[in-house]
């Protein structure tokens, strides 16, 4: 509201509403120890970040990637033969010139749209509804198989070094998940902190080794790597085929996965936040461009090959430094850390992401709530238990999971270049000083679109066509299950608008008046028996109306008996029914009663259940007492005209009370 007040004092507004400040200050619980003390809303600015913290949150993935896509490169060409793995770096080439257009499309739509979105909101604002949907499935997608397949694969790299804890490797992956959702809890700002010191160590070791690398290899100390893995042929060798080359591309392009991240999550920087995210993506693309280019370079200067029992940073690390050495083990150690730490990307964008789909309309509401840490709480701990699902059903297999990587990111790059294209086209159409208001962003004039325009149309067509590729080559290792998912979630998103939409066009108060005027009131009081507790609930109704029904399910005779000499006495002339229950059922005659009343009521006339509650002063023991409204609440939640009222009574309590 804009409104600065004072803890406590009451401010009259023009409009006469009378507003009041709060002097509610959270207690200390558990959870204060756990996730750290309550922000209020005025924190929000102090909870942003710089570009050196920012690279850490939101960069982890896309760097981690430098761990096995040059890997990824090698496991396709190897079925060619080793001579066909010299293509690899001719391949990461174009990998890396695809990165640079991807970066530049991002660079652009970190400008045009400050508020955040990427994808789903360029796709929304440039290419419909559907297209969004689309994108937003996509990257939901992308984000838990983000998490699942790198915690997964640095469990992996744990296990081998210690085999004891092979057979507890899913739980203690599912134990990794809930570790990172549990510091993302804490807040943007203390998340990043904490994920920014293996961040930067993981930068310092591979730098370390490319650096030293080269500089062995210019010298000619470098030398080839001593026993390497011998590789698994399943089949007979291939031919090199324009097929097997773009099966490599598309394998080796996981290094672009995470790109988007900064793009979706633009709000999390200082101001100028467009400035500082832009910066940190071109910072993140040039330093896995040159980790990515100079891993597959000295790869195949010492003869790395792909092999399930070594990998290729292993074999690299150990020749640069001449062994299994200290400095080799920090390098392996910085390595399965990051792959740990590249699911922090997921929990950073999957809360925003699914924070802007809930705001449209397309997710529950409920994901738009900002905890008591200022993130969206509910969307991490969404993304942690359904990542920790997908790790139980796959038994934390990298292999099994991997299939299911990266095609959705790749859609959403698709789609948001190819709505970065037509933003362009319609800045084109736009005269000088002319601009387009849309949900996300206005459009301006922009002399250079026709250069830009041309630019994203390139790169969603590069997208495109890795995406097609993916889902064919994959297609039987389980890619099929994305390509399933992704319709599966859009019609969810449909779905759950149409409710919304619904429900906002029967709540509406256009064209609508006034409320229908209550004509009369007729209350139904529920007694098991006469006591403190129904005599406090009959005062409760009698201040309602003067049409009181007490009404009491007679399921022992002699029960009913006592109850109706006691409410004589006490009952001070408001009238009994006793309902006859044959069977000994206490809800279904209330039911039968009062769905009779209901079809005799009147224009106006409203009815009102008041069910007595006991409030016990210990929890446990309240689970002695039968929850009777919450069962008649359920039952008559969808009839019109009918109002369940609990009215509770603290045993124990004065009368004055």
């Amino acid at each position: 509201m804009g409104i600065e007040t004072n803890p406590g004092d009451d401010y009259l507004l023009e409009t006469g509403v009378l507003y009041r400040g709060s002097e509610y200050q959270p207690p200390k619980s558990w959870r204060t120890w756990l996730i750290g003390r309550p922000l209020s809303t005025a924190d929000a600015p102090h909870q942003t970040i710089g570009k050196a913290i920012g690279l850490a949150v939101f960069a982890s993935d896309a760097l981690s990637s430098t761990a096995y896509a040059t890997q990824e490169i090698l496991v396709i060409l190897a079925v060619a033969g080793t001579a066909a793995l010299g293509y690899a770096f001719p391949i990461s080439i174009a990998i890396v010139a695809l990165l640079a257009i991807v970066t530049i499309s991002y660079e652009q739509t970190i400008h045009a749209y400050p508020n955040g979105g990427g994808s789903y909101i360029v796709s929304r604002d440039n290419l419909g509804d559907l297209p969004a949907q689309v994108a937003a499935a996509a990257l939901l997608t992308d984000y838990i198989l983000t998490v699942s397949v790198s915690i997964s694969s640095g469990v992996a790299q744990l296990v081998s070094a210690f085999p004891a804890l092979t057979d507890l490797r899913v739980w203690i992956a599912v134990g990794m998940v809930f570790f990172v959702m549990l510091i993302n809890l804490r807040g943007v700002r203390e998340s990043g902190i904490t994920f920014a010191i293996p961040t930067y160590f993981f930068l310092v070791m591979m730098f370390s080794t490319v650096i030293f690398g080269l500089f062995r290899y210019f010298t000619g100390g470098l030398g080839k790597v001593v026993d390497p893995p011998e590789i698994e042929m399943i089949h007979a060798l291939q031919p090199i085929t324009l097929f097997l080359i773009l099966h490599a591309f598309s394998s080796g392009t996981t290094a672009l996965t995470g790109i988007e991240a900064i793009s979706n999550g633009i709000t999390a920087f200082r101001e100028p936040r467009s400035h500082n995210a832009g910066v940190t993506l071109i910072a993140m693309a040039f330093i896995l461009s040159t980790l990515f280019l100079s891993i597959t370079f000295l790869s195949g200067q010492i003869g790395a090959v792909p092999s399930e029992f070594e990998t290729v940073i292993s074999q690299l690390a150990r020749t640069v430094f001449n062994g299994r050495n200290t400095i080799y083990l920090m390098t392996i150690g910085a390595t399965t850390v990051i792959l740990i730490m590249a699911a922090n990307t997921a929990f950073a964008d999957f809360p925003r992401l699914s924070a802007l789909v809930a705001r449209d309309g397309y997710l529950p509401r409920q994901l738009t709530f900002r905890g008591s840490r200022l993130v969206y709480s509910r969307g991490i701990v969404t993304l942690a238990v359904i990542a920790s699902l997908l790790i139980l059903i796959f038994q934390a297999s990298v292999t099994a999971l991997i299939p299911l990587y990266a095609i959705g990111v790749f859609l959403s790059f698709t789609l948001s270049q190819f709505g970065m294209a037509r933003r362009w086209w319609k800045s084109g159409r736009l005269q000088l000083g002319q601009s387009l208001k849309e949900a996300g962003s206005s459009v301006h004039h922009d002399p250079r679109w026709l250069l830009k325009m041309v630019v994203n149309g390139f790169g969603a067509v590069c997208t495109a066509i890795v995406m097609m590729v993916f889902a064919v080559t994959k297609f039987r290792d389980g890619a099929w299950i994305v390509l399933l998912i992704i319709p599966t979630l859009v019609s969810a998103f449909t779905a759950v608008h149409r409710h919304y939409k619904d429900l906002a066009s029967k709540l509406t108060l256009e064209d609508f008046g006034s409320p229908r005027t209550i004509q009369r009131h007729r209350v139904i009081l529920l007694i098991s028996t006469v006591h403190r507790g129904a005599l406090h609930a009959l005062n409760y109704a009698r201040s309602l109306s003067d049409d009181v029904t007490a009404v009491h399910v007679a399921i022992e005779p002699e029960d009913a008996e006592k109850v109706r000499s006691k409410w004589e006495s006490w009952g001070d002339g408001t009238r009994l029914v006793i309902l006859d229950s044959p069977y000994r059922l206490l809800v279904e005659p209330l039911l039968e009663y009062i769905e009779n009343l209901a079809e005799q009521r009147q224009p106006g006339e409203i009815i009102t259940v008041v069910v007595p509650h006991f409030v016990s002063p210990h929890t446990v023991s309240s689970i002695l007492h039968a929850n009777t409204a919450e069962w008649l609440r359920k039952a008559l939640l969808f009839r019109p005209g009918i109002v369940i009222v609990e009215v509770p009574y603290q045993v124990g309590e004065s009368e004055s009370g």
